[in-house]
């Protein structure tokens, strides 16, 4: 009998090749015109950017979303974000318990790996669990966005676009129907709420979604895992941060914060403070933030969401551990612990290497980009600001988007695609490996470091 032809493809392989054909497929749909508004058109690689923006829950777009895409289009786009913010294997398992197909334990492990769970076995029931949440989440999202859309759109378009912004907000794509994204509603605390709620729901990760809902509905019975009380206090911690450095360093930019009044200030700095947790939606001009604020809003998007989330960045439990892990070699202590628990010495080599490789994406691709900026069309700080959005899946703009150049739209295509399925999973999935070295090395201490 004919083992089926996903049978050969490891996890990591399986998930990086259907990322590049969905994103083909996506790219293939919005170059045509069936897709565009009329007297609009896209190159193909304007096409191909796009899909792998919507696929990798970027929303970073070379043209208006709105008014470049009819409604067809615009569903193609939304369709695309549902399936990357849930993942492609997992989204493919819906079909099959439609079908009434069973699953088998291949499957099973690329679902585990798809959805960072820690263990194959009741996978097929979490995957259960994250649609339904996800499906709530949406819909109540959307509701409460339509006392807003609603009045200003008519119940027809005002309904559509509360479950359009509903989805991107909670597969944290950060794509707007409004070509200013969401800076209109910067004083409007309905909206910028229930955007940021859902973007925190969909950058929580699923593993702790249903984790924190266990917990919460029988605290004896199931407890909070170490992962999630980590991720749960650096996503605090960095939220916190964000919204008083924005606070401060915005607070009398007159283009930014300046004119507001102070509830109009806390407000705009919380949204600010939140969206770079890989979200995109803006309600200040990123074009007019200061330096301070350009500076620490990289940073912010280069940790990004949680592990096993709708967002991408280096995640906050690499952070967590590559911080900590540095904080135990100063302070001289043998074990990394957190919580109570020992954090395993390959956790520790796995979140230094994630790290190391995702700073030598970063810094290729702003080589790169600086090599394709031809006469000096753009400014250093735009052209780090969009690698770096790019690279964790972000999609925020210092309105630089629209004016790169083919070449500088194919490397930050590649950088969206690689910061998705996550670069040491791309590194495990076409990396060659050792599986039959047998000998091990004497050790070497006489190496200097620092």
């Amino acid at each position: 009998m004919r083992r089926p032809i996903l049978s050969k493809f490891s996890p990591p392989q399986l998930i990086a090749l259907t990322f590049a054909l969905t994103i083909l497929l996506g790219g293939a749909l919005l170059a045509s015109p069936a897709t565009h508004q009329a007297g609009h058109s896209l190159s193909p690689v304007q096409a191909l950017f796009m899909a792998t923006s919507a696929l990798c829950v970027t929303g970073l777009s070379v043209v208006d979303v709105g008014s470049t895409f009819n409604l067809f289009g615009q569903l193609v786009v939304l369709a695309l974000v549902q399936i990357g913010g849930l993942g492609i294997i997992t989204f493919g398992t819906l079909f099959a318990f439609l079908l009434g197909r069973r699953i088998n334990f291949s499957e099973r492990i690329r679902l585990a790996q798809q959805v960072s769970a820690f263990e194959v076995g009741g996978v097929v029931r979490l995957i259960r669990q994250i649609f339904a949440f996800t499906l709530i989440a949406e819909l109540i999202g959307a509701a409460v966005l339509a006392l807003r859309f609603v009045p200003l759109e008519g119940w027809g378009r005002g309904l559509y676009f509360a479950v359009f912004h509903a989805v991107s907000a909670y597969n944290n794509a950060g794509f707007s129907l409004y070509p200013d994204g969401l800076m209109r509603f910067a004083r409007d605390p309905l909206i910028s709420l229930a955007i940021s709620v859902l973007v925190i729901l969909g950058g929580m990760g699923f593993i702790v979604q249903i984790n924190v809902l266990s917990h919460w509905r029988n605290p004896r019975r199931d407890r909070m895992l170490v992962h999630s009380k980590i991720v749960l206090s650096v996503m605090a911690a960095l939220l916190v941060i964000g919204t008083l450095l924005f606070m401060l360093f915005e607070w009398q930019n007159p283009r930014t914060l300046g004119p507001l009044p102070f509830g109009d200030k806390l407000l705009a700095s919380f949204f600010q403070g939140m969206t770079p947790r890989t979200a995109g939606f803006n309600t200040v001009d990123y074009a007019a933030v200061t330096q301070p604020t350009i500076f620490i809003t990289i940073i912010l998007m280069f940790i990004g969401a949680n592990p096993g989330s709708t967002g991408g960045g280096i995640k906050t439990s690499t952070f967590f551990v590559m911080m900590m892990a540095a904080i135990s070699l100063v302070r001289g202590r043998g074990d990394l612990v957190a919580f109570g628990r020992r954090v395993a010495r390959e956790t520790v080599v796995r979140a230094m290497t994630v790290g190391l490789l995702s700073m030598g994406l970063v810094n290729t691709g702003v080589l790169l980009m600086l090599i394709a900026n031809h006469d000096n069309a753009l400014s250093f700080e735009r052209l780090f600001f969009e690698t770096v959005s790019a690279f964790g899946t972000v999609g925020l703009s210092m309105n630089a988007t629209f004016s790169l150049n083919p070449s500088q739209e194919l490397i930050l295509l590649v950088l969206m695609y690689l910061g998705r399925i996550g670069p040491l999973t791309f590194a495990v999935a076409f990396g060659s490996s050792n599986k039959n070295e047998v000998v091990r090395y004497a050790p070497e201490r006489d190496i200097l470091i620092g």
